[in-house]
């Protein structure tokens, strides 16, 4: 699945969050679109995806105050990447400033 440019009209619950990092990898992105640090990472997101990964999941979540999906997460920065491999935090990345790190982290969810 190629890179999601779109915000989640509607945050996941933490339950489906876990049931499809169960059925693949999946790579969560809490940040909001006015955030001029999320802004700056979406390059770097877009170059790290250029390899390809069609089985991995992009799910962008606009985070806030009281977001319970932020929360479960224990996110405090944005953005934050939370690269999840059969239910389990793999790695994460708060405010990344490297696309190698960014691509290394995809690597390690969805190696193909």
């Amino acid at each position: 699945m190629p890179m999601n440019p779109h915000y989640a009209l509607t945050e996941p619950l933490r339950e489906a969050v876990d049931t499809l990092s169960q059925e693949g990898p999946v790579l969560l992105e809490f940040g909001a679109p006015w955030c001029p640090h999320c802004i700056s990472a979406q390059t770097l997101l877009e170059q790290a995806f250029e390899g390809g990964h069609p089985n991995l999941r992009h799910i962008k979540v606009e985070d806030g105050k009281g977001q319970a999906l932020g929360r479960s997460f224990k996110v405090k920065l944005w953005p934050t990447l939370i690269f999840l491999r059969d239910g389990q935090e793999v790695e994460r990345l708060v405010r990344p400033t490297e696309g190698g790190d960014i691509r290394r982290a995809l690597s390690r969810i969805d190696p193909a």
